[in-house]
């Protein structure tokens, strides 16, 4: 491999671990790097407040997913892990991954636990690697209404 296929690979690891971070810290205006503007996101069993609401959301566009995922995350507390990434460079300026995850959120009303995968797609743009589509898939999730 060569020095700047080892450098994208290391630039979309760092990035994924940002995105987990700044999700978890609540850093809503420095999370909105990680995305292009026009990210697509859909999460398959997702954490919710209400037992009435889906668990599969989608939103499009990065004012969309911000708003969204702030929303849900007013009062809570979460702790998100992303490993064994499978990094495929699918040009000098895009790449896919997936990565195995483990979530769990504490909403006022809820416990959430879940394990899967993230299916993404990236895109390299002046100002470094951004995610361009997300989609999280569950093996199995794990709800305690409080």
């Amino acid at each position: 491999m060569d020095m700047q296929t080892l450098q994208d690979l290391e630039d979309i690891r760092q990035l994924k671990s940002r995105y987990f971070r700044l999700m978890d810290t609540q850093q809503w205006e420095a999370w909105k790097s990680c995305f292009t503007e026009d990210i697509s996101a859909f999460y398959e069993g997702a954490p919710r407040p209400r037992q009435d609401m889906p668990t599969d959301i989608g939103c499009e566009g990065r004012p969309a997913l911000i708003e969204g995922v702030s929303g849900l995350m007013k009062g809570a507390k979460s702790m998100h892990q992303g490993f064994m990434p499978e990094i495929t460079l699918t040009s000098a300026t895009t790449a896919k991954a997936v990565w195995a995850m483990f979530d769990y959120v504490r909403l006022p009303t809820c416990h959430f636990k879940g394990w899967g995968h993230y299916h993404e797609d990236y895109v390299k743009q002046a100002d470094g690697w951004k995610l361009k589509k997300i989609h999280l898939t569950r093996l199995h999730t794990e709800e305690i209404w409080v």
